[in-house]
Order: structure tokens, then C-alpha cells, then sequence
């Protein structure tokens, strides 16, 4: 009896444990059968990322500045052929291969997996591409793939500003964006495409492929498209872009800005010589490299927003508000001008050397009197000099986020002592308050310095970009500054005067389309002193070698009596502001009121695209008066002034200003 209970006992617990494991059995393959089958499917299933489409810029019409254009790559797969080396030895029969092509991919050949595609080439022509399918059966193991490469249709006019794309390196490998790591990807290198990456680079898709033991992909069992990049609009006219590239190209060197007084946005900004970003993206010959570094206009540097110059006489409205605003000085307070200005042992000219006589600030700001504003300079010392050029945009970043972006130099007492050791000097203002010395500036903080003059007084800042995918992010309205109205209207009373009275420094270069007319200032700043020697012997600036001569330059606004559009002009050793840089300013912005795209709204559908022409007189012409390319002025550089360079300086007993 005790046996049959023994028995019964452990023939219960056996049954318990059968049915435990019966159970759980069941629950691995009915419940969790799905997870362990996929478990399993991963151990031969590879995830393999996709490159989104990266997204367009475009300018406020909806006209491409960088796109995406098909890439033709002509490929191999080494197992394919019996004879790898004569395969491509025939395709460099074909089309056109870089020296050493063959010998890259026979050498890449023995790293990689015989089965894996290797690329003989990409950015193949149509031409090519038919002259390799037309010659495939005698090509074994070499095929057409067709990917996507950043294409640029405006080229040179917008290199600087737009940027090119570029591989990756290890020093953009920060972030754990999973397509940074992916061969052959490409990311923005420089200008807008670098500070917009993160929004045109999009999100990575993934393609789920069957590989056999040795990773031959045997098919594709899903498929998920990667995210394209959003689309960026910018602020940009791009056939007015095109336009003052053009215009400038006859410089050797040179640079300039169109943008709107009011908004801050930026029509043109152009930079000469440039280079064509298409080679960049396609991938540059060492030969081409080579050229652009050796080439002494530099066209790789934005001198837009990275070129520092004196600004010469377009400073003296700084000075001119500083004077103002402090009360050191009023409108009706008049100077004479004999010529020069004595300080000391130290005689400083005035660019006219028989002088201006009485001059009050609006003549003075019109005829470019340096003597005036040698003068009052003194009376307002430079740190509210340089605390108002601050205000009006020099000396400081305008945070366009371009990585070739220059803050300038705005000197004053203690920046002197904090980068030089050294005190200031009066006669270090005297120079200063033409725009010489230490002073310099980017052509782009030129325009902002403008559009804050002739806008009210409002604080403006550039803007390149419109819109972020269907988002605008341009500003419209800007805070005052608070200035004096009356202060800025005597400063913009004074820059009507330059232009459009036939005694001002930039008169012959006037508009006389009405409702169109320019005000502005000229400005020719001194690179290098030119000795005491070489003015007895008669030598004069455009004797000198290229890069010793002056800059000239050019601010002004349209249309004068209601200010719209301002433009900055530097050109590069150049010569006189008023004979070289005013006339260019004077063709830009008179495009610019023609183009009008103040008066549309971004639109990068298209629709925006018919800018509409400010309204002018019927019986105008577009053009100024022919007889005024005759009218001819003296260039604004004081043509025996000895202190016009950090190089030369007053005695120390001058004192500081």
C-alpha cells in the first residue's frame, strides 16, 4: 500500500513537470515565437542606410541657388570580370579617367569583398554615359548607377554666400547622426550650406537586405525612404545677385551689398574674383587648387563680410554723429580749411590742397573736408567715436553666423592699451576721424552702418534667410536707438549734398531717373604712405604697384527723399571712391529700385517671381546724363598727410585725445 502511494506521488510530480514543460514550450513557440523568429532573421539580415535628398536653396522667388542633379558613377563589381585590370583599362579607352584611377581601384579591389561595386568614376555626361552602355557587353562586371550630386546653376555669383558642400571628415564626426558615417556622404563645408546643414541634410532612411553567410546581399526586404532636407529660401534676388557680380567682375578685386534700410534683408552680396562651387561638389583637381591659391585676388576669401578696409571717408558720418549726439559740436559750427591742419610739430592735409575755406557739417560732409573733421575730432575724443561706430554696427559681429564673418576694428584708448601696451595719441584721433589708422570695416557692416543713418535710427541687422522650410523667420521691425531725428537728418542732408549738388564728390555719379535719385558718401582710403620722395619726384597713385594703391569706396541709399535700398562698394586698390567705386554703387541700386523686391513678398513657390518696378516718371530715362562720365573730382586722400597709417605717429607729447 505504502508503494502505490510512493508510486502515485512520484508519478504526480512527474506529470507536474512534464505539464511545466509542456507549457512552457508552448509559450516559446506560440506566444514568443515571432521574437525568437526575428531574433533569428537578424543573425542574416543586414540594415542598410539611405541619404535623404538634401534640401534646395532658393532665392525669394523660388529660383534654385543650389539643387540636386543627378550623378551618373560608372561602377564595377571585380567577380564579375575574368580580368579586372584590361576591364578598366578599356573604360579609360572610353572616357576621360584621373591619372592613377586604375590603379586606386585594383588596389581597392584586394580590400574588398569581390562582389562589393567599386566606383571607376562619377559625374559622368550624358555622352559618356551612352558611350559606356553602348560598350557594355564588352565591358563584363561594369554598370551605370545614377545618385545625386549638389549643383549650383548661378556658379561664381553666389559661391561665396551659398558655400559648397564637401565630404566628411573626422572633425565633423561630433554628433551621433548616423548618416555622418556613411561612405561618400557629403555635408556643407562652407558659406549657408555649412550653417544650414542641419536643416537641409534631412533624415536617413533604412533598407532592410537578406545577406547570405559571406554578406552578398541576396534581396531587399524593405525599404523605408530617408527624410528629405527642408528647403531654405533666402532674402536673395538672384538675378540682381547676378547682376553686381557682373558688374564687379571688371574689378580686379572687389566686393558689395545690397540691402533693404529697413528690414535688414539682403538683396546681393558679391564678392570678385570667385570661384565656381560646381568643382568643389564635384571634387576639385589638385591643378584648380592650386590656381585659386595662387590667384592674388583671393578668390576664396568673402570680402563681403571677411574683407577689413579703412572705411576712409564714409567714416566721417560716425564722426559726425559722435559730435552730434555728445553736443561737441552742432550743424551750424564751421571750420576753415586752409588746406592742412597744424597740431603740434605734426601738419595733417586735407585731400584738397588749396582747401575749402568756412565749411559747416554738410558742406563738409559733401566736399569731404578732412580739415572739419580733423578739428572737431578732438573736441569729441575717439572713445565716443568708437562707442558710436559700435552703435551703428563697426567693430562688432552682426551675427550672419558665416563662419568667414570679421568683426572690424574700431580703436580707442583702451584698446590700445589692452592689445598694444602703448597710450593713445591726438594725433591718432586727428587720423581716426577719416577713417584711416587703425580703423577698418566689412563692406557688409558698411551697409548696416548706412541703412541705421537713413532708417530712422533703428537697429538693423542683415538677413540672408527668408524662410525655413513653409516658416519665415525674416525680421521686420527693428528697434530704435535712440538717436536724435534731427541729428540723423543732418547727417543725411549732408550725403543728398555729396550727389546731387554739383559740388559734391560723387555729383557725376548722380541718378537722374526721378523718384529714384541716390544719396551717399564716397571715400578713397590710403593703404600706404606715399613718401616725401616719391611726391617730389611726381608720383602718384595709380604709379604705384597694384597693391599699394588706394581702396576706393562708396555708401549710399535710394531713393533719397524715402530710403529704401543701400548699398556698399569696396573696390581693392581701385583708386578714388569717387571715380571708380560711386559709379558701380550708382548702376546697383539703381538696378535694385528697378528689380524692386522690397515690394514682394518672399515667395519660394515661384509666384514671386515678376518683381514689380518702382514707379518712375514716364518721361525719365533710366540713365543719368551722359555728359556727366566727364565730371571728374579729386580722390579724397590727404596727399601729404604723414600720420595716416598705424605705422606713423605723433610724438607722445601730444597727449591723448
Amino acid at each position: 500500500m505504502s508503494f502505490t502511494r510512493r508510486a502515485l506521488l512520484i508519478g504526480a510530480m512527474q506529470g507536474g513537470l512534464m505539464t511545466v514543460l509542456a507549457g512552457r514550450l508552448a509559450w516559446l513557440q506560440v506566444v514568443e515565437g515571432h521574437r525568437y523568429k526575428t531574433l533569428a532573421e537578424n543573425n542574416r539580415i543586414n540594415v542598410k542606410l539611405l541619404a535623404p535628398s538634401r534640401g534646395l536653396i532658393l532665392d525669394r522667388y523660388g529660383v534654385a541657388l543650389a539643387e540636386n542633379s543627378q550623378n551618373f558613377r560608372a561602377l564595377v563589381v571585380p567577380e564579375q570580370t575574368t580580368n579586372l585590370e584590361q576591364v578598366l583599362n578599356n573604360v579609360a579607352r572610353l572616357i576621360p579617367l584621373k591619372e592613377g584611377t586604375v590603379q586606386t581601384v585594383l588596389k581597392t579591389a584586394k580590400k574588398s569583398p569581390r562582389f562589393a561595386s567599386l566606383e571607376i568614376r562619377d559625374n559622368l555626361s550624358w555622352d559618356e554615359v551612352a558611350t559606356i552602355e553602348v560598350n557594355l557587353p564588352d565591358l563584363p562586371g561594369v554598370s551605370i548607377d545614377v545618385g545625386e550630386v549638389r549643383y549650383y546653376p548661378l556658379g561664381e555669383a553666389v559661391a561665396h554666400m551659398i558655400g559648397y558642400v564637401g565630404a566628411v571628415d573626422k572633425a565633423d564626426q561630433n554628433t551621433d547622426d548616423p548618416l555622418l558615417k556613411m561612405p561618400g556622404f557629403k555635408i556643407g563645408k562652407t558659406g549657408l550650406e555649412k550653417v544650414l546643414d542641419g536643416e537641409l541634410r534631412g533624415r536617413a532612411g533604412a533598407a532592410e537586405v537578406e545577406v547570405n553567410v559571406v554578406g552578398r546581399e541576396v534581396r531587399e526586404l524593405s525599404r523605408k525612404p530617408g527624410e528629405p532636407g527642408r528647403n531654405v529660401t533666402l532674402t536673395i534676388d538672384s538675378e540682381l545677385q547676378d547682376y553686381v557680380r557682373e558688374r564687379l567682375s571688371a574689378q580686379r578685386s572687389a566686393s558689395a551689398v545690397i540691402m533693404d534700410a529697413k528690414t535688414g534683408a539682403v538683396y546681393a552680396m558679391a564678392s570678385v574674383p570667385s570661384f565656381d562651387p560646381n568643382e568643389f561638389s564635384r571634387g576639385l583637381t589638385p591643378e584648380t587648387w592650386n590656381r585659386l591659391l595662387a590667384d592674388p585676388g583671393v578668390p576664396l576669401n568673402n570680402k563681403a563680410i571677411g574683407g577689413q578696409y579703412p572705411p576712409g571717408s564714409t567714416y566721417k558720418m560716425i564722426t559726425a554723429m559722435a559730435g552730434l549726439e555728445s553736443g561737441a559740436i552742432t550743424p551750424g559750427r564751421r571750420v576753415f580749411c586752409p588746406g592742412h591742419f597744424n597740431m603740434g610739430d605734426t601738419r595733417f592735409h586735407c585731400w584738397k590742397q588749396g582747401g575749402h575755406g568756412s565749411v559747416d557739417l554738410v558742406t563738409a560732409l559733401a566736399q569731404s573736408c578732412d580739415t572739419y573733421f580733423y578739428q572737431v575730432a578732438l573736441d569729441i575724443g575717439i572713445d565716443k567715436i568708437g562707442e558710436m561706430a559700435n552703435r551703428f554696427g563697426l567693430g562688432v559681429m552682426l551675427d550672419t553666423g558665416l563662419a568667414e564673418e570679421r568683426k572690424g576694428l574700431i580703436p580707442t584708448q583702451a584698446w590700445k592699451r589692452s592689445h598694444l601696451g602703448q597710450p593713445w595719441h591726438r594725433g591718432e584721433t586727428v587720423v581716426a576721424s577719416i577713417g584711416q589708422g587703425y580703423v577698418q570695416a566689412t563692406p557688409l557692416q558698411l551697409a548696416v552702418m548706412t541703412a541705421r543713418l537713413v532708417n530712422g535710427g533703428h537697429a538693423v541687422m542683415p538677413q540672408l534667410t527668408a524662410m525655413i522650410g513653409d516658416v519665415p523667420v525674416e525680421k521686420k521691425e527693428w528697434p530704435s536707438m535712440g538717436f536724435n531725428p534731427a541729428h540723423l537728418a543732418i547727417v543725411r542732408d549732408g550725403m543728398e549734398h555729396v550727389v546731387m549738388y554739383p559740388r559734391g564728390t560723387a555729383y557725376g555719379s548722380r541718378i537722374t531717373v526721378e523718384g529714384m535719385e541716390m544719396a551717399g558718401k564716397t571715400g578713397t582710403s590710403q593703404v600706404r604712405r606715399i613718401t616725401k620722395e616719391q611726391r617730389a619726384l611726381g608720383i602718384k597713385n595709380e604709379d604705384l604697384p597694384w597693391n599699394h594703391r588706394h581702396h576706393a569706396l562708396f555708401v549710399g541709399y535710394a531713393p533719397y527723399n524715402d530710403p529704401r535700398y543701400v548699398v556698399s562698394v569696396v573696390v581693392e586698390h581701385g583708386g578714388g571712391g569717387s571715380a571708380v567705386a560711386a559709379p558701380i554703387a550708382k548702376d546697383l541700386i539703381l538696378m535694385a529700385q528697378q528689380r524692386n523686391p522690397a515690394a514682394r513678398v518672399v515667395s519660394p513657390d515661384g509666384h514671386g517671381a515678376v518683381p514689380a518696378p518702382m514707379k518712375v516718371n514716364a518721361t525719365t530715362t533710366l540713365n543719368a546724363d551722359p555728359a556727366d562720365a566727364d565730371v571728374d573730382f579729386e580722390d579724397e586722400v590727404a596727399p601729404e598727410s604723414e600720420p595716416v597709417t598705424p605705422e606713423t605717429e605723433p610724438s607722445p607729447e601730444q597727449g591723448a585725445g
